[in-house]
């Protein structure tokens, strides 16, 4: 699906590249930035515009209408110095209303969201952080972060659950966590093909009381980690 949206990365190492190029893949209009040359021509043929120029130098970026992007991501890995003064360009010179900083370490986070960037990522913590979670809980298939220490989670019902309804499992009182909502096998749906049905799915967006678990149930439940955490796999 095509987007109206327009936004610049800057620092095309792997995360800004790969960044760039999944943007892109999403129809949006990268202005992909680098003072690398061969890193500049790789992507090139990528994304809407790809520049080589020094992003210190403010002339340079509006030269690239980088001040009429509605975002820009400052991916500059290795030379911290040259990443804080594009933020500040980005942020209070050319205006950017969202400006977002790739971090190496917590440190530099503290320092980009003090000179005003509006979001600071750490690539590299967030995915050990992801892949903790999927090795110490392999029945979770997904979580969103709503918060600090607040977390939705799709688990697969865990075998201690299954027969059992909502009201005896008790995960509010028991767990401290919230059930949100159900996914669930219906049977087989018909095909065109008039071959085996495939299975098929529906939501419980309000489940009650006493709605019975079933083993290939999919949870998704709220709570915070530490809750999450405790229940059963």
């Amino acid at each position: 699906m095509a987007s109206n949206r327009r936004i610049a990365v800057i620092g095309l190492g792997r995360f800004g590249t790969a960044l760039a190029r999944r943007l892109a893949l999403h129809g949006v209009e990268v202005i992909a930035i680098d003072n690398d040359p061969e890193l500049v021509r790789e992507i090139s043929d990528e994304v809407a515009l790809a520049v080589r120029l020094d992003s210190t130098d403010e002339l340079a970026l509006r030269s690239q209408e980088v001040d009429q992007v509605d975002a820009c991501v400052v991916a500059i890995g290795e030379n911290f110095e040259a990443a804080l003064l594009t933020t500040v360009i980005c942020k209070k010179n050319l205006g950017i209303p969202q400006v977002i900083c790739r971090a190496q370490t917590r440190f530099h986070a503290q320092i980009f969201s003090q000179i005003g960037a509006d979001e600071v990522i750490q690539p590299e913590q967030n995915a050990g952080d992801m892949l903790g979670r999927r090795l110490a809980h392999p029945r979770v298939n997904d979580y969103i972060t709503l918060g600090e220490g607040f977390t939705v989670v799709e688990l697969e019902a865990p075998a201690k659950f299954v027969g059992k309804t909502i009201r005896e499992i008790d995960l509010r009182s028991a767990w401290s966590v919230n059930l949100i909502a159900i996914q669930r096998e219906t049977g087989r749906a018909p095909r065109d093909d008039n071959q085996d049905g495939v299975m098929s799915t529906k939501l419980i967006s309000v489940p009650l009381p006493e709605d019975r678990i079933q083993v290939s149930d999919v949870l998704f439940l709220a709570g915070s980690e530490e809750a999450l955490a405790r229940l059963p796999q």
